[in-house]
């Protein structure tokens, strides 16, 4: 009787430890009436680590005329403590008799909602799914992260959600654990990873706003990082030790791997054996690697067509591509048509190209040539989804329903284009080149 009772409390232990604690946290913004197990959040809950969620605003928050929402005319942020994992989020916006416009971001700068309209008086529910992680691989390892990724939001051990737009009105937050979802790991430099500041950004960050919420983007790219590097700083460790059968691994490595160097690679022999590891150790997981060539630089030559600085790099990765049967996204050739169609001149409005006192403190032009901003992003974030619909079937069922098939040599108008800067500005340009 004992030892059956003893074995009873074991399998019960075992399905206690098989699966992990769910979340499911609601919070309710405003000043009305809050249902039974919700958390109110009105404009004093600011937030605090002690008490584990909380606004951090960067202007007056504002209680609608209904009570029933929150809104203000800068952006603001809702934090919550929560474990690692993935997270879907749903949003109701809205509620304003003025109506409502929200663009939400997660984390640092990921955009996941765009412009999000509502009629007077209307909410509307919107969700989105949020990769929320940490440093820590095990108990003893952890990935070696640079002196600046110390305070960046992609790495606490919180989710930061960022409302702004127009008139930005939140009226509830729902949190529940979403860990069955697939993931898109992302690994490449810093024209791929979250930047943290304005005015930088890259196709990874805007990648999310293109998807269904129905799988998750864990963007671990950093800028100057090498195919090397990423190993070694323990980069890939961390996603291998994520990634479970049927998620997917995409690589973008050559802009600094071709710098001379202790990370140097050379294009047609080490660089395609690095590359072989990386799609090597993802398939030993499960996982379904997939290659995507480097962005060019803006670099023109005299008859407006760009110049190769990438070397045999995009071509190495194209031939690496068949070579495995991996799927490949030729990036580099939709930048190329990107921004040969926009032309020199113009083209310097899809990377941080700004005058001298742009931003406070700006005494003098930047000109960068290689790191985008928010535009250029957001087109090479389309080019990268489009290639995903020609090239990858079974992943082009997570792109939104609301996709319209997008040609690089036919971008959206500049002058189209509306970004809402978050309050961070960094202008120290990021590494890499």
């Amino acid at each position: 009787m004992k030892s059956h009772f003893l074995l009873i409390l074991i399998c019960f232990s075992l399905i206690a430890f098989s699966k992990p604690k769910s979340t499911d946290l609601k919070f309710n913004f405003g000043a009305g009436k809050v249902k039974k197990g919700w958390t109110p959040i009105t404009p004093s809950s600011v937030y605090s680590a002690e008490k584990g969620f909380g606004l951090i605003p960067s202007g007056e928050i504002e209680v609608g005329k209904t009570a029933d929402f929150l809104s203000s005319k800068k952006p603001f942020y809702f934090v919550v403590h929560i474990p690692e994992g993935h997270y879907r989020v749903l949003l109701t916006l809205g509620g304003s008799p003025e109506g409502s416009s929200t663009t939400v971001k997660a984390e640092s700068r990921r955009l996941m909602l765009e412009n999000v309209k509502t009629a007077s008086g209307k909410t509307v529910q919107k969700t989105i799914v949020v990769d929320v992680r940490t440093p820590k691989i095990n108990d003893q390892e952890q990935i070696k992260l640079k002196e600046r990724e110390l305070n960046y939001l992609n790495w606490d051990n919180k989710l930061t959600l960022e409302f702004n737009g127009e008139h930005p009105c939140v009226a509830a937050v729902e949190i529940q654990r979403a860990d069955e979802l697939p993931t898109i790991f992302l690994a490449g430099n810093s024209t791929v990873t979250d930047q943290e500041n304005e005015p930088w950004a890259s196709w990874g960050q805007m990648f999310p706003n293109f998807l269904k919420p129905e799988v998750v983007v864990a963007n671990y790219a950093e800028s100057g990082e090498t195919l090397l590097a990423f190993k070694r700083e323990k980069r890939l460790q961390k996603i291998l030790s994520q990634m479970i059968s049927g998620d997917y691994l995409f690589m973008e490595f050559a802009h600094n791997d071709q710098k001379p160097g202790g990370n140097h690679l050379d294009a047609m022999t080490t660089y395609k054996d690095e590359l072989k590891y990386y799609i090597s150790e993802a398939r030993k997981k499960g996982g379904k690697p997939v290659l995507v060539t480097s962005t060019n630089r803006r670099r023109f030559d005299e008859n407006g067509k760009i110049i190769n600085t990438l070397e045999e790099f995009p071509e190495a990765m194209r031939q690496l591509a068949k070579e495995e049967n991996v799927p490949l996204i030729d990036l580099n050739a939709m930048s190329k048509a990107f921004y040969e169609v926009l032309g020199p001149e113009i083209s310097k409005k899809a990377f941080a190209h700004y005058l001298a006192n742009t931003y406070p403190g700006q005494d003098k032009p930047l000109a960068d040539d290689t790191h985008f901003n928010p535009y250029g992003a957001y087109e090479l974030a389309k080019c990268v989804t489009e290639g995903i619909r020609k090239n990858i079937p079974e992943l082009a069922t997570y792109i939104s329903d609301e996709w319209i098939e997008f040609n690089p040599a036919q971008p959206d108008p500049v002058n189209d284009f509306r970004w809402y800067e978050s309050p961070a500005v960094n202008l120290v340009k990021p590494d890499g080149n």
